[in-house]
């Protein structure tokens, strides 16, 4: 967690450390990224970095978080804006290219996304990954009761084995147009929007053919 100090700091001076935090974990991953080039390219001194936080752990667990937060932000329309007026397979399809879309033009959160989904360290790798997988139940986890109580879902749909899913396969969609090789078969990067749409579409049924009471329409 961030001390008192760091919290007291223009608005300004926090943005540009955890910019240039973002850049150089994003770049390095954890283990390589330097405290000294975070400093450098935030205008601080590196002693501020441990005025502000207790280590370069708890920077990193920050800066993931943080990125979480901004990534949560963009994607509430999809979160939020269903309301069973729409069939829930569609809007899916609709939330994954948009998340295809965000990561494909944000080259720093992709970066810290990858950071955070490939950390080695299993300690680290808790660290991290615990915050990260709060924010992405809280979003994800009233959507799919959402869709349950529409109909869209069937009564007794597993949602815990539909998030564990989808906790799996959206760090990975994150990642696939700037990870060559990972793609798989399904044609999601490259290609015309209306071949990627039906790649999605293609990805969803399969996703949601244990929980759905209807298909896409």
């Amino acid at each position: 967690m961030p001390t008192p100090t760091w919290t007291r700091l223009s608005p300004a001076r926090r943005e540009r450390v955890l910019i240039a935090a973002m850049d150089e974990f994003g770049a390095h991953g954890y283990s390589t990224g330097s405290l000294n080039v975070i400093a450098r390219q935030a205008g601080v001194a590196k002693g501020s970095l441990f005025q502000y936080f207790a280590g370069k752990l708890d920077l990193f667990t920050f800066v993931a978080e943080q990125t979480s937060l901004r990534i949560y932000e963009h994607m509430r329309p999809w979160l939020e804006g269903y309301d069973g007026t729409t069939n829930f397979s569609a809007h899916l399809v609709d939330a994954l290219e948009a998340w295809l879309d965000y990561f494909a033009e944000h080259a720093l959160e992709r970066g810290v996304t990858a950071a955070t989904t490939m950390e080695m360290d299993p300690a680290v790798r808790n660290a991290v990954r615990v915050p990260v997988k709060e924010i992405y139940l809280a979003g994800l986890g009233p959507l799919l009761e959402r869709a349950t109580a529409t109909g869209d879902l069937r009564k007794d749909a597993d949602l815990d084995t539909l998030l564990s899913l989808l906790l799996v396969l959206l760090p990975h969609l994150a990642l696939v147009s700037h990870a060559p090789g990972t793609g798989g078969p399904l044609r999601l990067t490259g290609v015309h929007p209306q071949i990627r749409r039906q790649s999605v579409e293609r990805l969803v049924v399969s996703l949601l053919s244990d929980f759905v009471q209807r298909d896409i329409g």
